[in-house]
């Protein structure tokens, strides 16, 4: 098949331009024909609460990757319909997470359709974690303008069916395993990489820090007094995506400043292996969540994850078999670290998440993608 994908990819950076390229390789390893549509600008600079919207890394030399969407240009909406009309691609898939970008993917998928082409949406958020005016007025724009959906978890798909009067058709496929950031490294190496302690414990918290990840509550719970037991530290490895003074300063108030590690910045491709490679278990404290691209690189590095009970969150972290499902609550966060370092569970869980993992495969989500 000849399919284009419609979404983040490089020059910009993070998980949705990971995600968007790592099933442009899976296709073509499948045989098809794959071209990524991405932006000349994504968000206005104002817009964009990180220090960069850009990556630092090379170019994939592997995907064809063409920059033609300006988020605040229709003009160049419509040309980019009208050029992937051209292409006559058998799918052209929407890799959609928020309101802003609905305008331009719903005017570009109307002027691209012709003949059997298929207009899919991939809907990482339909409603996003802090939710604006936006998120009431657009996403029905973009909505009918595909022919069917696939989603990475079931209250999406009730999010996607807010503005869907049509019944169009929907699948759930889990986030794959996000296996490009290389092999885990040995932890000894890792923890020299990193400037750490190897001797020490580690829980890691990973990504972007905003109110909604939930990382005071980690913060509060990381304070247990049963925590102190064990030769233990925290490592928020992320950048500030929101003004970090009141975490730094219940840091301070909790008197954790020697116990904490703060890597408060972008953490590049090459790094990543290093940190997961020296966590004992990744926590993920979300007071609202759909998936996790954080999980899914965790099950790619075998570590345990402790996951809130939120979004699609419990659905692919099963409680007690690969890690912990809690309450969004401190001291249900701090039981489970306790348990997980006092009833040393790390090779139980380890054992299991092999298994599991094996349920994240990208060859899925294209089977569901082709299935619509």
């Amino acid at each position: 098949m000849r399919i284009l994908i419609v979404g983040t990819a490089y020059p910009y950076r993070g998980g949705l331009a990971a995600y968007s390229e790592r099933l442009a390789r899976e296709y073509s390893s499948q045989g098809h024909e794959v071209e990524i549509i991405t932006f000349t600008l994504q968000y206005p600079t104002l817009l964009f609460p990180g220090k960069t919207q850009y990556s630092s890394e090379q170019k994939p030399d592997d995907l064809k990757i063409t920059r033609m969407i300006n988020t605040l240009n229709p003009l160049s909406w419509i040309r980019t319909g009208k050029a992937i009309r051209k292409k006559a691609p058998d799918k052209v898939i929407f890799c959609y997470w928020m309101a802003f970008v609905a305008p331009a993917f719903g005017t570009i998928a109307r002027y691209a359709r012709s003949g059997n082409t298929k207009m899919i949406g991939l809907i990482h958020n339909m409603i996003p974690h802090e939710p604006t005016v936006l998120d009431r007025l657009f996403p029905r724009y973009f909505v009918k303008a595909m022919d069917g959906f696939v989603a990475m978890a079931e209250s999406v798909v009730a999010d996607i069916n807010l503005f869907d009067q049509d019944l169009k058709p929907k699948k759930v496929s889990p986030h794959p395993v996000y296996d490009h950031y290389g092999e885990k490294p040995d932890r000894t190496l890792a923890a020299m990489k990193l400037g750490l302690h190897e001797q020490d414990n580690y829980i890691l918290f990973f990504g972007f820090i905003r109110h909604y990840k939930g990382l005071d509550l980690l913060i509060e719970a990381f304070a247990d007094e049963r925590l102190r037991e064990f030769p233990l530290k925290l490592i928020i490895a992320g950048e500030f995506y929101e003004n970090p003074e009141p975490y730094l300063k219940l840091i301070n108030k909790l008197k954790l400043e020697s116990r904490i590690e703060l890597r408060t910045r972008f953490i590049a491709d090459k790094d990543v292996s290093n940190y997961f490679s020296l966590a004992d278990i990744v926590a993920q404290p979300y007071r609202s969540a759909t998936q996790s691209g954080v999980s899914q690189i965790a099950y790619h590095y075998e570590n345990p994850m402790l996951v809130t009970d939120v979004g699609g969150l419990a659905e692919i972290v099963p409680h007690n078999k690969v890690g912990y499902v809690v309450e969004v609550d401190t001291k249900k966060i701090a039981d489970a670290l306790y348990d997980f370092y006092a009833n040393k569970r790390s090779e139980e869980f380890i054992g299991n998440i092999r298994e599991e993992k094996k349920k994240y495969a990208w060859s899925k989500m294209t089977t569901a993608i082709n299935s619509i």
